[in-house]
């Protein structure tokens, strides 16, 4: 069940949010135009994005970054060359691939210069690994263009692994990677590279005839809820509670970091750090008290949660520690998806 989203404006009036747009998007509502999509993945200062702006007029641009000063800069150069055919998103690149994208959408896609995570314990937060690679494949229209640029030699020949084993693209240069490309601008980020002696390795595939792996766009399920008896009282509750951790199937983990009591209504709102594959969440559950004196745990009207088969495991896991802390306590009902 998806939940409604107000109109949508103009994209020059507002800033977008990868957990505020509907999943899957109408791009073509928000341009209010039927164009070829384009998306770059972490766009730093703009320039490049503008440059796809203006080199495309006939395209429609998304460009999406996790740095607050990037989008910034970004919103302004674009209101300025009153581009109307681009707009910014806040969030994850993995996020925009699985939420908002439906299969053969995008035209092209460009990353330029991800951070390489050189730490051996940071290696999954690379963006170019095998999940999104067949992301960026599921969402590629036929005949649509995937391109890549790094300055770190290691990271381009392990994107080169993973994309000669990419069934659904096809590199069109007759080398692994090019040291130049044609009509492409120079961005700030890739000029320091060269200064320090960096050279850049650019990657260019096309989308192909061959099928492209299974992503289903990841869709939401109904807000979660629970109703738990307990003889305990909500400080009592308060006062059994510890920093909790819990890591579910589907590489889901959640971390319970703080609760806090409201003494007007004697409920309980416990802060909830959520992350899974494609996206993070930060959010509040209520334990409210019912008229017949067992409580309900649902999300609470703070910030703009989504129902994600997350959030579902991590009011599930919740609803459980709650009823464990007394022998009466249980949970009597539940609106819960577990899997």
């Amino acid at each position: 069940m998806t939940t409604s989203r107000p109109d949508i404006p103009h994209p020059l009036s507002r800033r977008w949010r990868v957990d505020a747009l509907p999943w899957p998007t109408d791009w073509s509502a928000i341009f209010e135009s039927m164009r070829p999509l384009v998306i770059e993945i972490g766009f730093g200062n703009g320039n490049y994005l503008l440059h796809l702006a203006e080199s495309r007029p006939d395209f429609n641009i998304v460009g999406f970054e996790i740095s607050n000063q990037s989008l910034e800069k970004a919103e302004r150069k674009i209101s300025h060359a009153r581009r109307h055919n681009a707009a910014v998103v806040y969030g994850r690149g993995e996020s925009a691939l699985h939420h908002l994208f439906t299969p053969g959408s995008l035209r092209e896609v460009h990353v330029n210069y991800p951070d390489p995570w050189f730490k051996t314990r940071h290696a999954g937060r690379r963006l170019i690994q095998r999940d999104t690679l067949d992301a960026i494949t599921s969402r590629l229209e036929p005949g649509g263009y995937f391109y890549l640029a790094t300055d770190i030699r290691d990271y381009a020949e392990m994107a080169h692994a993973l994309l000669q084993n990419t069934p659904g693209l096809t590199n069109t240069l007759a080398s692994p990677w090019g040291d130049t490309m044609p009509g492409r601008i120079t961005t700030k980020y890739e000029e320091k590279g060269y200064r320090e002696g960096r050279p850049g390795h650019f990657f260019v595939y096309q989308r192909n005839d061959q099928p492209a792996p299974y992503v289903p766009v990841m869709e939401e399920w109904e807000m979660p809820h629970a109703v738990i008896h307990t003889p305990l009282s909500a400080d009592e509750i308060l006062e059994r509670f510890e920093k909790l951790t819990h890591h579910a199937p589907g590489d889901v983990h959640a971390a319970y970091v703080e609760a806090y009591l409201d003494h007007r209504r004697r409920m309980l709102l416990f802060e909830v750090k959520l992350q899974e594959p494609t996206i993070d969440q930060h959010f509040c559950l209520a334990l409210a008290p019912r008229d017949d004196g067992d409580y309900t745990l649902r999300y609470a009207t703070i910030g703009s949660p989504r129902p994600t088969p997350g959030m579902h495991q991590a009011t599930a896991f919740l609803a459980d520690w709650i009823a464990a802390l007394h022998p009466e306590g249980r949970v009597v009902a539940k609106k819960l998806r577990e899997g």
